[in-house]
């Protein structure tokens, strides 16, 4: 049985306004790949594939690299979706 828990996915900027809000909380299994977090997450919201290779990934304020990592997470863990920033 895969265990469950709900996380918050913050999303700022343009992932924000990809998905129309920013914040809500999801069901994910506790143990998940990171890649796999990304793509229930982008499930939910498919615009986001457009900004995927340019976001930034957070679990609990730390980068995560999209890809086979697993990640270990609680319930009220915090998912951040970082854009790029732009400056000049």
């Amino acid at each position: 049985m895969v265990l469950r828990c709900q996380v918050e996915v913050l999303y700022f900027a343009k992932s924000a306004e990809i998905a129309g809000i920013r914040s809500e909380t999801i069901s994910v299994p506790q143990e998940i790949k990171a890649l796999q977090l990304w793509n229930e997450i982008e499930a939910r919201h498919p615009g986001l594939a457009d900004v995927r290779n340019q976001v930034i990934f957070a679990v609990r304020q730390e980068y995560v690299e999209l890809g086979d990592q697993v990640l270990q997470l609680r319930s009220g863990d915090e998912i951040a979706i970082i854009p790029p920033i732009s400056g000049g």
